[in-house]
């Protein structure tokens, strides 16, 4: 077992381990480390524990010192020069007519290095734009592009549930989201209803995915034939987490002269209460259909959907990239 301190250098941000050495470091401390970015104000996230060594990557850096108060009011004025620096970037950026949208800047403790976040849409060329930033700031001067989740996460917001935005609160990282979750959850495809403010599928799709999926095992397909104490049935809508299906009987079979015959009144019934019927399986293929010509398929990455700006699309393109997941 290894004695760690975990510490966070933001608000949501990821927990880092270092070595706490022989300081007594509380949870919510700040403290002085040093990163790969330099010398940095940071916050421990817990108290000093221990965690096995396969939790770590060694070597771990030493927590330098509990923060002081002259370290606290040089932080605080780190973050007052930040509006200067934004203002100052997005006049350069104007001048050189770059196309990008400036996002946060962070400057590292000790000065040594500014840090500009953006976004775009493409590849910028910014050489000539961290030479003249370069020649105000007297630093190190680093552009990092990120993306419109990562923007969401920094500038925080109020989601459609009426709460912070989970990104941004307590969120130390983005977990995969797909439209499969909410084909699961019986949720429309209305991009509005089940993107969030970036653009993006919500993160909270996520979150009770595991229980939604667990439930559906055995829950019929809408349009499914079933049986039930009363008959053979054809399902119209499934209720996951109250486990009851609703259905319509079916009074006549379908035949060459008139269609299938449904009751009018509904019946309603639990999981355990209908028998679902095999599906037809599809004929064994013959060696000549297995060696027909063959489709090209594009391997697509698990997260290319979860990039897609679903506040764009049309339900019926949701439906389609939900089908591709399945």
């Amino acid at each position: 077992m290894v004695k760690v301190a975990g510490i966070r250098f933001k608000a949501a941000g990821k927990v880092y381990y270092f070595d706490p050495g022989e300081l007594d470091i509380r949870c919510g401390d700040n403290v002085i480390v040093e990163s790969v970015r330099g010398i940095e104000f940071a916050e421990a996230a817990c108290d000093v524990k221990e965690v096995s060594e396969s939790e770590i990557v060694p070597p771990l850096k030493p927590v330098i010192r509990i923060a002081t108060a002259e370290d606290r009011k040089r932080y605080e004025e780190n973050e007052k020069k930040k509006d200067r620096a934004m203002r100052l970037c997005q006049e350069k950026i104007d001048k050189h007519k770059l196309d990008m949208k400036l996002v946060d800047v962070e400057y590292t403790f000790d000065n040594s290095k500014i840090i500009f976040y953006f976004t775009a849409d493409g590849r910028v060329d910014f050489r000539e734009l961290v030479k003249d930033l370069a020649s105000v700031f007297h630093a190190r001067i680093e552009l990092r592009q990120i993306g419109v989740r990562d923007e969401t996460k920094m500038m925080g917001g109020i989601g459609c549930c009426g709460r912070e935005l989970c990104c941004h609160a307590w969120m130390p990282d983005f977990n995969m989201v797909s439209i499969k979750m909410a084909k699961t959850q019986n949720l429309s495809l209305n991009p509005i209803k089940i993107s969030g403010i970036c653009g993006r599928l919500m993160c909270c799709l996520q979150f009770e995915n595991d229980v939604y999926t667990e439930l559906k095992q055995g829950m019929p397909d809408n349009g499914e034939r079933i049986s039930t104490r009363d008959g053979d049935a054809i399902v119209f809508e499934s209720n996951i987490l109250e486990q009851k299906i609703k259905t319509r009987l079916i009074l006549e079979e379908k035949t060459e002269d008139k269609p299938e015959k449904l009751s009018t009144e509904y019946y309603i019934y639990t999981k355990d209460e209908i028998t679902r019927k095999e599906r037809k399986k599809n004929p064994p293929q013959t060696p000549s259909e297995k060696s027909g010509p063959k489709k090209r398929s594009r391997r697509k990455s698990k997260s290319s959907n979860e990039d897609a700006n679903i506040s764009l699309m049309s339900e019926e393109q949701l439906k389609v990239l939900g089908d591709e997941e399945a």
